[in-house]
């Protein structure tokens, strides 16, 4: 009997250790990683276009019929001695800040006033911030002392203010150019345009300039489409609210119709179909 009773007790042990035999088996198996070898991963070191072939040369169209239509030569630009192309002035500048939604913050980064030996140097920082996202679109640089021989003839202590208003207006311009890609356009700011004298002559010149060198692309047509308007703009916005149309739709909507990101970037005839669009719209 102990015998029998033995071999029972053995039998039962037997099976246990099976069972938990097979438990660690099936619990390795299911916890085993396969070895793979892994898929090269293809890195571009080229950037990618952040904006379409089709916004690009809207943009640049619209920049050139606003300065074909808004700007004044001999106001505005104008030709300077020895400089192949014209000059932005402030007032152009301003323009083009205004238009674009730019609001700016000058910063005097580095002066010296030295009023022993007479010397007053200034560099500025000019910085361009975009109204509707809070961003900086560009930053530009400017300097001048009353070294500068146009400055050397004059009293040192009555042109410290002169000086330090051209510094600024130099890292405006700097800023503003940069911030509109104009460059092509207009040349950067060289000298104290205020003080030099457009003559009729370089006015024309500078008229034939802006006239020849602000065609559109070869693939678009010769005659510019007239910009959106602002009371275009106003309308737009006034059927969107009424009609309580989510942004991101008539983003879409932009989009598809026009192929441009924002209804300010549409020509006068796209804003007045958009308008009328936006007039049927029942929200489906």
């Amino acid at each position: 009997m102990a015998v029998k009773a033995l071999k029972e007790k053995l039998e039962e042990r037997l099976l246990e250790t099976e069972n938990d035999a097979s438990d660690i088996i099936e619990a390795v198996s299911t916890n085993i990683v396969p070895f793979s070898k892994p898929e090269p991963q293809v890195i571009s070191v080229v950037p990618d276009f952040v904006i379409t072939l089709a916004e690009a040369k809207q943009r640049i169209a619209m920049l050139q019929q606003f300065v074909k239509d808004m700007m004044v030569a001999g106001q505005d630009y104008g030709i300077i001695p020895k400089c192949d192309k014209p000059s932005l002035f402030k007032a152009g500048a301003e323009k083009l800040c205004d238009i674009y939604g730019f609001s700016k913050h000058i910063e005097i980064v580095n002066r010296v006033e030295d009023w022993e030996k007479g010397l007053f140097h200034y560099e500025v920082k000019a910085t361009l911030i975009n109204k509707r996202t809070g961003h900086i679109e560009a930053e530009g640089v400017g300097s001048c002392n009353n070294k500068e021989k146009k400055y050397a003839s004059s009293p040192p202590c009555n042109i410290i203010n002169t000086v330090l208003k051209m510094a600024k207006k130099r890292a405006f311009i700097d800023a503003v150019l940069s911030a509109t890609r104009s460059s092509g356009l207009f040349s950067q700011d060289l000298e104290d345009l205020d003080d030099i004298e457009v003559q009729p002559s370089k006015t024309n010149d500078t008229s034939r300039y802006i006239s020849e060198n602000t065609q559109p692309p070869l693939t678009e047509p010769q005659d510019s489409p007239k910009p959106v308007t602002r009371s275009q703009l106003n309308k737009i916005q006034a059927l969107v609210t009424e009609k309580n149309i989510p942004v991101n739709r008539v983003k879409s909507m932009i989009q598809e119709r026009y192929d441009i990101p924002e209804s300010r970037y549409m020509t006068l005839k796209q804003a007045d179909d958009f308008i009328k669009h936006l007039m049927k719209y029942t929200g489906r």
